[in-house]
């Protein structure tokens, strides 16, 4: 049996059992889209398939460094830190091409479900799904590749880094010739991973590529995204390379996107977006749809846009948006309305970074859309040239730092009735505490600035 053939309880053990396999791996996803996981013996395996295991709840109490979070109250030292209850999921099962085992991803339930990322997008899928309405998305991720491994770069200071390659070269031929043994080992990890890779190129910068995930349903497309960022990773790693999706790692640079595609479906498979008397072939439904993306992405950013890197991106034409305006074909968009044919019409929303937790993102941008339907929304005319040089309305300014967007999140009516209270007071006290811990640094910038002349 193929490990993506699997999809029940049963079909798991028998493939574990055929291949006698000692040990399987495990990985759930934490606040931060950061794969966290272990070993399991097949035995414990075996029952933690029938009947859950248990799965250290610090995992959704700490920040990316292994920090704990001194203000959430999920859990802490005020809990001890117990294990929370968590499910193997069997129709994630995966090969690991580097591995004589195979992999699984599993979720948080119980308490833990309200935070669990892709809790929260599975609470947006039923809510779509109660109106009749079934996503599908696609995830576009720019990522810069240096010729350095996780020693070097701290033994560099995280200064001159080497890129794979200098200058400026979009959709080189050459660069990903001369690079092909690596291209070669993405595209087939991708392929052997079921996360396949629709598009693969240089972008302009040193180093910088795109890679285009192919589409599926909301929640597998999701995983296939956290799946690739992390492999993605290890793919370089293993061939002495470094991946890093940071938002902006260079001021030289236009930072790293992270593009969210979605269309919406009825239930006979007919597409809910597509009008062709519309606007743009925006059915009223999209139109909805687009509006409450609109309205509530100034709430929302700090789900779309979770790091303090992640603004650093978001200036004047650098590629990435700094309101909330659409358009149709419009890059210079948040959100961008792609007409086309029933199987094409969608919304590409723009403004996500490649730090992004792909589970939180698409949760913002479905919910804020179902948002908009539920409520009937009416959208806003829309951008036409420049939207960088326009007058936007006050209300559809983005907050400019991570703090402000934490704000704009735990003050947010609309998404307190969303996504619940217990997400937001936690994952906006998350993005406070990223905040408080950055106070903390003292920048390159200011010990230029300020150490011989203030």
């Amino acid at each position: 049996m193929e490990a993506r053939n699997v999809k029940t309880v049963e079909d798991a053990i028998a493939l574990i059992e055929a291949r006698q396999l000692t040990h399987i791996k495990v990985g759930v996803f934490d606040i931060d889209g950061i794969l966290r996981g272990k070993y399991m013996s097949t035995k414990k395996f075996k029952s933690a398939l029938k009947g859950g295991f248990g799965f250290c709840d610090v995992v959704l109490g700490w920040d990316s460094a292994d920090e704990l979070y001194d203000n959430v109250t999920f859990t802490g030292w005020h809990t001890g830190y117990p294990d929370a209850p968590v499910r193997v999921l069997p129709d994630t099962c995966r090969e690991l091409p580097f591995e004589d085992t195979v992999f699984f991803l599993a979720e948080f339930i119980g308490e833990a479900e309200a935070i669990c990322p892709r809790g929260v997008l599975r609470a947006q899928i039923a809510r779509a799904e109660a109106l009749g309405l079934f996503a599908n998305t696609a995830l576009e991720y720019e990522f810069f590749v240096f010729e350095e491994t996780p020693n070097s770069v701290r033994e560099k200071g995280y200064r001159d880094l080497k890129p794979i390659a200098p200058g400026m070269f979009g959709y080189s031929v050459i660069r990903n010739s001369v690079w092909a043994e690596f291209y070669d080992a993405l595209l087939q990890t991708a392929e052997e991973m079921d996360f396949p890779i629709e598009g693969l190129h240089e972008e302009t910068g040193p180093g910088v590529v795109e890679a285009a995930i192919g589409v599926d349903a909301i929640l597998a497309s999701a995983d296939k995204a956290g799946l690739f960022k992390t492999f993605t990773k290890v793919v370089a790693q293993r061939n002495d390379l470094m991946a890093t999706f940071m938002a902006k790692w260079s001021p030289d640079y236009p930072g790293q996107s992270g593009h969210l595609h979605i269309s919406l479906n009825h239930a006979d498979g007919s597409s809910a977006f597509y009008d062709p008397d519309g606007e743009a072939g925006m059915s009223p439904l999209m139109r909805h749809f687009v509006a409450g993306c609109q309205a509530l992405m100034p709430d929302l950013l700090c789900m779309i846009s979770p790091t303090i890197n992640s603004f650093s991106r978001m200036v004047p034409g650098a590629w990435a948006p700094t309101n909330a305006t659409w358009g149709v074909e419009n890059r210079t968009c948040a959100l961008r309305v792609i007409p086309g044919s029933p199987k094409s019409q969608r919304l590409e929303y723009r403004v996500g970074a490649a730090d992004g937790n792909p589970y939180l993102g698409l949760a913002a941008v479905l919910g804020s859309g179902l948002y908009g339907i539920e409520n009937k929304l009416e959208l806003k005319p829309g951008i036409v040239g420049n939207a960088y040089t326009q007058e936007i309305p006050k209300e559809l300014q983005l907050p400019m730092t991570l703090w402000d967007s934490a704000q704009a999140l735990k003050n947010s009516d609309a998404a307190r009735s969303i996504f619940g209270d217990p997400f937001v007071e936690h994952f906006a006290a998350t993005r406070e505490w990223e905040e408080r811990e950055f106070r903390k640094a003292i920048t390159d910038w200011e010990l230029r600035r300020y150490f011989e002349i203030i």
